[in-house]
């Protein structure tokens, strides 16, 4: 990047979510600039942290965003030549905020393809939008094909599945039409740094239904810092396309369930630690292939 007559600046969309502050931080250690466009309702302690960055930050510009307003976006956007989109509601979600992500999601690519800088759109999605079915029971596997059934998610109630795989869908039929080079990332239940502070929602609204991910094998987590490693990976290697499928672990024994609600304490109860001693091992039903030759360019030390 040093030799190259212009810097290379990508924006990051909603840079105040979690996931979007670990990858707003992960591009500029390697030396990106970046435009961090933020939403009112962001991540109040994150958005804040990005405030202070922007003092002693030259690489960094902040943008304030309203994904619902079009051309709030294509301000952020100018001169940019990627674009990482991270939408998460931090008040939950239901049947309404389903409908805000999709508007969002849409706004955001139809922003991109008519920018003329943007060659790539990297979305950041979530594996909810690919495992949940009428026959979740069954022993098929579950990789980037997958979709979760939409009225199967509306009948359990399952919003931020719903979300995820709604706005995944038409952020997906939007960038076939406009020709925009789109990758997305379906990551697992996102563990880190603080997680249960600054991503307390996002985190119970995954985890709902998560005893029918655990006895099925497709409850996974990956950690924040990998994630975002991945996002720019996909960014900085042309031969990507499609969907990925990340996560570091499959969860599919009791002792794992057990050190993940320790992991997520106190958001969520720890079981009595007598009730973790069963030895059953559920069979793991996601495949990460495509992910697998991604990494093998990665640090061993993120893998």
């Amino acid at each position: 990047m040093a030799h190259e007559e212009k810097p290379t600046t990508v924006c990051v969309l909603d840079a105040s979510t979690y996931v979007g502050f670990w990858i707003l931080k992960r591009l500029l250690n390697k030396g990106y600039f970046v435009h961090a466009a933020i939403q009112k309702n962001g991540e109040k302690a994150i958005e804040k942290q990005i405030k202070e960055m922007e003092k002693v930050e030259e690489k960094l510009v902040l943008f304030n965003v309203d994904v619902l307003d079009y051309q709030s976006i294509l301000v952020a956007l100018k001169d940019c030549c990627a674009l990482f989109c991270c939408l998460d509601s931090p008040d939950g979600y239901d049947d309404k905020m389903v409908d805000l992500e999709v508007r969002g999601a849409i706004n955001v690519v139809e922003a991109c393809a008519q920018t003329d800088s943007i060659q790539k759109l990297v979305f950041s999605s979530s594996l909810t939008a690919a495992i949940w079915r009428e026959d979740i029971c069954s022993e098929k596997d579950v990789d980037e094909r997958s979709w979760s059934n939409q009225d199967f998610c509306r009948k359990l109630k399952l919003w931020y599945a719903l979300a995820k795989t709604l706005s995944e869908q038409a952020a997906w039929a939007l960038a076939m039409d406009r020709l925009l080079c789109m990758v997305s990332i379906n990551a697992g239940l996102v563990l880190g740094p603080a997680v249960t502070q600054q991503n307390p929602q996002s985190t119970m609204f995954y985890l709902k239904g998560a005893a029918q991910m655990y006895e099925n094998g497709v409850l996974a987590f990956v950690d924040v810092n990998f994630l975002a490693d991945v996002h720019i990976r996909v960014f900085e290697d042309r031969s990507t396309s499609g969907r990925y499928f990340c996560f570091n672990q499959i969860v599919n024994t009791e002792e794992e369930a057990f050190k993940l609600a320790q992991s997520l304490s106190p958001l969520i109860p720890l079981p009595p630690r007598h009730e973790c001693q069963g030895s059953e091992v559920y069979a793991e039903r996601l495949k990460a292939k495509k992910l697998s030759k991604l990494v093998e360019a990665l640090p061993v030390s993120l893998i």
